[in-house]
């Protein structure tokens, strides 16, 4: 997300954990000012359209069953869209979604440049919207640089916690290997263009940097896949002989999964590599199995938690014209090879 946060809105995140166990979510306190208010409260049956980029990925598929779910709950008629990986087929769905008369739209964009012409077909139609996951802006394609004002009301999860629990795992993984900075690399890898990518990076490097200083990192810029991060990867790792020590983290379990093989097929062992992932519904995959692995933990992100979150959120908003917060948060927890069954965690 691209919102510097306040002093308010940390401590709001600091109190989701908590939060969490009597609530299942956590909300910043704020309300945004990029919510149309000339939406008008719906008097008969609500009707949804939540729209995702790569919908047929494990936490996108978690995240439209919690939607669904919360939507029949609530009597609400939902149609969930897989926009893929396509920017333009995010426009074509929109209007369609207008057409078919959705008087609210929650939206996971594959690309956020297209942010701007979301918000104001959403507008002009006075339909309502909110953002699950990523960031979009109305008035440019970067979030980033966007004025707080202008960022559309958001579901998901903090990055800068969710980052700075992935750099806290990686300093408990290091000081148990007893490695040194100067045998030690660490890789940063993730799509370069996302706003929550860059924050949940950002928030891992700063944690681990506090705690253990003087260990290089490298920045991979990667697709978010795992066969893309495993090719940068692998290429990183070529170009860095001589290092015997490396920590993986990035955006997303993609990344991390990939960096582990891309470690393991350049001949590196498991004691050799940390991978901290941030999902865990590939990061569990490693460990089904008796054979070790460099991925010693994972973010357990629960997409269901956030379907459910964000169409309660767009029911309110649309049935009591209650006003959507900035953004909203979802629990998380820390799993490794010993916890992850009973966390809750489905493998893809």
């Amino acid at each position: 997300m691209a919102t510097q946060y306040t002093a308010r809105t940390a401590s709001a995140i600091a109190l989701c954990a908590a939060a969490a166990l009597f609530l299942g979510a956590c909300s910043t306190g704020k309300e945004s000012t990029a919510s149309d208010a000339s939406v008008a409260p719906v008097t008969g049956k609500i009707s949804m359209t939540y729209l995702q980029k790569q919908g047929d990925q494990e936490y996108f598929i978690g995240e439209a069953e919690g939607a669904k779910a919360k939507a029949a709950e609530l009597g609400v008629d939902l149609k969930v869209v897989n926009l893929g990986n396509d920017a333009n087929k995010t426009i074509s769905e929109v209007q369609s979604a207008i057409a078919q008369k959705s008087n609210g739209l929650i939206i996971v964009v594959p690309d956020p440049a297209v942010g701007p012409q979301v918000v104001q077909t959403a507008k002009d139609a006075k339909v309502a919207l909110l953002t699950s996951d990523d960031q979009i802006c109305a008035s440019g394609p970067d979030p980033s640089k966007c004025a707080k004002t202008d960022l559309v009301p958001r579901i998901g999860f903090s990055g800068a916690q969710m980052g700075g629990e992935v750099g806290k795992r990686a300093v408990e993984e290091y000081k148990k290997a007893g490695w040194n900075p100067a045998d030690t690399r660490i890789i940063s890898a993730w799509k370069q263009d996302v706003t929550v990518c860059g924050d949940r990076v950002k928030a891992a490097k700063e944690t681990f940097d506090a705690a253990v200083p003087g260990v290089q990192n490298i920045d991979v810029a990667t697709d978010n896949t795992p066969t893309g991060a495993q090719d940068k990867i692998a290429a990183t790792v070529t170009a860095n002989a001589g290092v015997k020590n490396w920590i993986v983290w990035g955006c997303n379990d993609e990344n991390v999964q990939g960096g582990v093989t891309a470690l393991q097929n350049a001949g590196f062992k498991a004691d050799n590599v940390i991978g901290v992932g941030l999902g865990a519904y590939l990061a569990c995959k490693n460990w089904s199995g008796d054979k070790p692995t460099g991925m010693k933990a994972a973010l357990f992100i629960n997409g269901k938690d956030v379907g459910a979150l964000a169409v309660q959120t767009m029911y309110d908003k649309l049935k009591n014209s209650k006003d959507m917060p900035a953004e909203a948060f979802a629990p998380t927890t820390m799993v490794d090879a010993t916890t992850w069954k009973t966390s809750g965690v489905t493998c893809s």
